[in-house]
């Protein structure tokens, strides 16, 4: 099951539809374009296991290039079309990418970041003609289309926030099976979220993330067709559920928000009674949001908890969540541990850290000690949240040990400003954590402390947002700082982020949202 099955059984379907273009791509189309951009990169020489990396918004040849790449066992890393050229120029160098795609409206920031990549051998605009870049149309025109002799599965090899400050890739291993082989999600789709050919998928998310990119793509194996939103907009997503008749969907709580916050004529003008199941995950929801969007779509809301790392799988439907209000669901892959300090299992009720057993193995590219530190003796893994089980086995998530931030669904991980920002000449001493946001969740907040209290101002605040926003991309910088005249820190250098922290979300029972 994968896009070939149907380019000879339904070739004419449409396996991508572009909301805003209205452009189609059939599963013959997809098929032949993966193949010949396989063909490609095998004849210059990238060879199963090596690592291409793209990097663009989302654009409907995006699917040609990973399919290409998941169809010869390759390794493909998919880059935040947010970030820097020195950001990218990190990830390209970190997972050893031999090819480099991207797109027209990237290829000046993906030019500034090639001049730091000398590994990369092969650059490609995907989408056009494109200075310093090989037009990929152009370049995998004369290449068969028809599959490879030796077709294997690859993997995707996605980057997420480290704690050190650096992005680290997820790194899961290739069994280089034969094409077609079930994969976890697609498994999911079809199985707890009755996905089937006939079923329409609509993907409002940029595609450099781990959930849009994945369950797409098992979408395109199981036959049926995916809507993609290039950028989200609430009364868009709206009008694309009844102009297509879409079954299936993912969003993050924040487009929730964003659609419940419409005027009432304008955000049930439009026909939703199609949607079969609607799926979130990527942060947690709000209570009183999640039992309106209930109210408002019925019983229809599915939730999940899980990582890139896909170490373990908890998930819900409505009907469970309205009998345990807050929950993130009950294991489905992975059986979930709550550990104390020492490593002991809790009670019921009680809060620690959530480790999962027995679901599937990674590691963290280029980085044994991180990979270490994500297990216990046991060989249990865990993502850094703090949660607690119920007596019925269901999990309730209360804070982060990383003190990650969750942002409109984008994992932040605030040691990159803090690095950054420390260097800052008027810059002391400087802390950076996530505070409460009634929209995005969890905004990023910097508290600093200036070589001298007379420089805090207003004008300093701006000065710092700025020096954050020319090296790191936005929506890893503060919104806002405030200034103290000294950080809480231990003799020892420990800084007490908590006790800054816990002044924002004094209002909040849980520091998580």
């Amino acid at each position: 099951m994968y896009p070939g099955t149907y380019a000879v059984t339904d070739p004419d379907k449409a396996a991508i539809i572009m909301a805003r273009s209205m452009r189609t791509v059939t599963y013959k189309e997809l098929d032949t374009e993966s193949n010949k951009i396989a063909h490609l990169l095998k004849e210059n020489g990238v060879a199963r296991g090596d690592v291409i990396a793209i990097f663009a918004e989302n654009i409907f040849e995006y699917f040609f290039v990973t399919w290409a790449a998941q169809r010869s066992g390759l390794y493909y890393t998919a880059i935040s079309s947010r970030l820097t050229p020195e950001e990218v120029s990190y990830i390209v160098n970190d997972c050893g990418a031999k090819a480099f795609f991207t797109s027209l409206e990237k290829s000046g920031t993906a030019a500034k970041a090639l001049e730091e990549c000398p590994g990369v051998s092969l650059k490609f605009c995907m989408d056009a003609s494109a200075d310093g870049f090989l037009d990929l149309k152009a370049e995998s025109k004369s290449y068969p289309g028809e599959k490879l002799a030796d077709e294997v599965e690859g993997s995707d090899l996605l980057y997420s926030s480290g704690t050190t400050g650096k992005p680290k890739g997820v790194k899961l291993p290739i069994k280089f099976s034969e094409i077609g082989t079930s994969f976890s999600i697609q498994l999911l789709l079809g199985g707890l979220y009755g996905a089937t050919a006939k079923s329409i998928y609509l993907s409002p998310a940029p595609l450099y993330h781990a959930a849009p990119l994945r369950f797409t793509m098992a979408m395109q194996r199981i036959g049926g067709t995916a809507i993609v939103m290039e950028h989200f907009d609430p009364i868009e997503y709206l009008s694309l559920i009844e102009k297509y008749s879409v079954t299936h969907t993912q969003v993050v709580p924040t487009m929730f928000v964003r659609m419940l916050k419409l005027d009432e004529s304008e955000r049930t003008k439009f026909d939703t009674s199609s949607l079969k199941c609607v799926i979130h995950a990527a942060a947690p929801c709000p209570v009183p949001v999640k039992e309106q969007m209930i109210k408002w779509w019925g019983p229809i809301i599915n939730e999940y908890y899980a990582g890139t790392e896909g170490n373990g799988f908890v998930a819900c439907d409505s009907n469970q969540w309205l009998e345990h209000r807050g929950t993130v669901g009950k294991p489905l892959m992975g059986k979930v541990h709550i550990l104390d300090e020492n490593g002991e299992t809790v009670e019921a009720g009680v809060d620690g850290t959530v480790y999962f057993e027995g679901a599937t193995t990674f590691e963290y590219l280029n980085d044994p000690e991180k990979t270490a530190n994500s297990r216990n003796k046991k060989g249990w893994s865990t993502l850094g949240d703090i949660g607690h089980l119920d007596d019925d086995g269901f999990l309730y998530l209360t804070d982060r040990k990383s003190y990650m931030i969750i942002s409109g669904g984008v994992n932040i991980y605030p040691q990159e400003a803090e690095n950054l920002l420390i260097t800052h000449p008027k810059v002391l001493d400087v802390a950076v954590f996530g505070i409460p946001d009634p929209e995005l969740g969890e905004q990023v907040k910097a508290v600093v402390q200036p070589i001298s209290m007379d420089l805090a101002s207003p004008e300093l605040e701006q000065e710092l947002i700025k020096f954050c926003r020319e090296h790191l991309a936005s929506f890893k910088c503060p919104k806002s700082v405030d200034f103290e005249e000294e950080l809480p820190r231990h003799p020892t250098g420990k800084l007490y982020k908590r006790l800054l922290r816990d002044r924002y979300w004094k209002e909040h029972t849980i520091k998580i949202v």
